[in-house]
């Protein structure tokens, strides 16, 4: 079970519906420093194909997903590239 440990922010995306989830996560990656990490929770289906090809057309890194009780967590390593 993922902790505090495993990223460095959160953002709460239960209950959005595509575009929101993406939207957001990309609003709090770019404040965020370089190399930190993501967690995107959300409950649209969509969210495991939007989230995935937003981190490669942005340059960021998608390093997994799973699933808590009908919540999807999403962790995502912010672009080394800074303003992206």
């Amino acid at each position: 079970m993922p902790g505090m440990a495993d990223w460095d922010d959160m953002v709460d995306c239960e209950g959005l519906l595509c575009p929101l989830p993406v939207l957001r996560a990309r609003k709090r990656l770019l404040a965020m420093a370089p190399g930190a990490v993501l967690c995107v929770r959300a409950t649209d289906a969509m969210a495991l194909i939007d989230l995935p090809h937003f981190c490669a057309e942005g340059g960021h890194t998608y390093l997994s997903s799973r699933d808590e009780g009908g919540v999807t967590l999403h962790l995502i390593r912010r672009s080394e590239t800074p303003g992206t």
